[in-house]
C-alpha cells in the first residue's frame, strides 16, 4: 500500500484526528516562511536590526514605526489564499474526522477555507487590540492607519500576534492540549518542529496514528507511524477520496 493510500485509510477511520501545521502549510499559499535558508529571517532588511528583533515586544514599543513598517511588509499577504491542503483540512473536519488544528501559522487561511476549530497558537493578524483600553480591531485598521495605528482613546493599535519575548495565549494553549490529548490521529504538517514551546504540544498525543507531512526530517519522524515527504496541499487533497478540485471552492480572502 502507497503511503497516500495509507493516510487515506487512517483518516477514514479517525473520528477525532488534529493536525499540528507550520509555515509549509502556508508557502503553498504564496506565503514565505520565516526560518527556512531564503525565508524572512535570512534577509537583511534593516542596516541595525535583524528581522528577529523587529518582530520583538520590545521592538514595538521602541520602534513602533518601524515595527509597523515590517510588520505590514512581511507579516500581511492580503492575496494569499487557502490551498488545496487547507481546504481538504475543512472538508474532513466537516465530514466528522478532524476534530481541530492547531497551527503556528497568523494568516488565518484556515478559517478562510471552511475550519471551524482553529487554535492559532502564535495568534492572528485578523485581530487587533487597543493596549491602553483592549478596544478590538481589524486587520484593516492596521494596514490603513500610518504609520502607527491609534485609537480613539489615544493607545497605540496592536495586531494580535504573539511576538518575540510573549507569552502564548493561556486559554489557546489548554484547547489545543485538549484537542490533542483526545486526538485518535495526530497529523504534523509543514513543520520542522524547532519552535517552542509550540512544537512541545505534540507530546500530549497519546492516540494510535501519528503521521509526519514534511519536506525535511523532524525529531518526530522516528516516532510515525507514517512519514511522507512529498508537498502538503496535494498530499492531502489527496488522502480525500471522491470530491472534485478543491482549489474549484469559491476563494475566501482574508479582508471581506
Amino acid at each position: 500500500m502507497d503511503t497516500i493510500a495509507r493516510l487515506r485509510e487512517i483518516l477514514a477511520s479517525s473520528r477525532r484526528a488534529v493536525f499540528f501545521g507550520g509555515a509549509g502549510m502556508s508557502t503553498e499559499s504564496g506565503i514565505p516562511d520565516f526560518r527556512s535558508a531564503g525565508g524572512i529571517y535570512s534577509e537583511t532588511l534593516h542596516r541595525e536590526f535583524a528581522p528577529e528583533q523587529m518582530a520583538s515586544h520590545s521592538f514595538l514599543m521602541a520602534h513602533p514605526a518601524e515595527f509597523f513598517d515590517f510588520y505590514r511588509r512581511r507579516f500581511v499577504y492580503l492575496s494569499a489564499a487557502p490551498n488545496a491542503g487547507h481546504y481538504a483540512l475543512a472538508e474532513f473536519e466537516r465530514r466528522g474526522h478532524l476534530a481541530a488544528v492547531v497551527t503556528q501559522n497568523i494568516d488565518g487561511l484556515h478559517q478562510a477555507a471552511g475550519s471551524t476549530t482553529v487554535y492559532e497558537l502564535h495568534g492572528s493578524i485578523r485581530r487587533a487590540h487597543c493596549t491602553d483600553c483592549g478596544a478590538h480591531y481589524a486587520l484593516d485598521y492596521i494596514m490603513e492607519h500610518t504609520p502607527i495605528p491609534y485609537c480613539d482613546c489615544g493607545g497605540m493599535v496592536r495586531p494580535d500576534v504573539v511576538l518575540y519575548e510573549e507569552s502564548l495565549d493561556n486559554d489557546t494553549i489548554a484547547g489545543a492540549v485538549a484537542a490533542i490529548r483526545a486526538a485518535d490521529t495526530l497529523i504534523i504538517g509543514g513543520t520542522s518542529l524547532i519552535v517552542y514551546p509550540a512544537a512541545g504540544l505534540i507530546d500530549y498525543f497519546r492516540g494510535k496514528h501519528l503521521v509526519l507531512i514534511n519536506k525535511s526530517e523532524t525529531s518526530a519522524d522516528r516516532h510515525a507511524e507514517l512519514v511522507i515527504r512529498e508537498p502538503i496541499g496535494a498530499t492531502l487533497h489527496a488522502a480525500l477520496p471522491d470530491v472534485g478540485d478543491m482549489c474549484d471552492t469559491p476563494k475566501r480572502t482574508l479582508v471581506e
